[in-house]
């Protein structure tokens, strides 16, 4: 019991919760980038390039015998993982780089000056009606 009371404890603890939402929200952002290249960047650079579509580019290691497969080197799908791969890090680069400039901004605003204790306003109003007196 004790060792089930100690995972619960670890599994409710806030990094945790953090951690699993941050998971979520990454494998939902990677499927977006994956799109985004796949269905927007590719093809115009595929247009450039002559036509070429990456995800097909393949050499072909041994030819398929009778019902067996062929073995092929599909590099083509490698380099889209790789252009996938720098546009996911240049895209969390952008938002550290936005939240950072938010963060320094936030640092740079002047600080008001703290209010006077009461002490201080207290001693404050003797000394003017001390000085009223005189």
């Amino acid at each position: 019991m004790n060792m089930l009371r100690e995972f619960k404890e670890f599994a409710v603890r806030g990094n945790v919760v953090d951690m699993a939402v941050g998971i979520i929200i990454g494998g939902a952002f990677g499927k977006i980038i994956s799109s985004l290249v796949a269905d927007v960047v590719m093809p115009p650079i595929g247009v450039i390039l002559g036509g070429v579509n990456f995800s097909h580019l393949r050499i072909t290691l041994k030819e398929a015998v009778g019902s067996g497969p062929s073995v092929t080197l599909n590099y083509g799908a490698f380099l889209q993982t790789l252009i996938d791969f720098g546009i996911v890090v240049f895209s969390v680069f952008l938002l550290v780089k936005a939240i950072n400039a938010m963060w320094r901004k936030q640092a740079e605003a002047p600080v008001p000056p703290p209010a006077p204790s009461p002490e201080s306003v207290l001693l404050s109003e003797i000394r003017d009606i001390l000085k009223a007196q005189r």
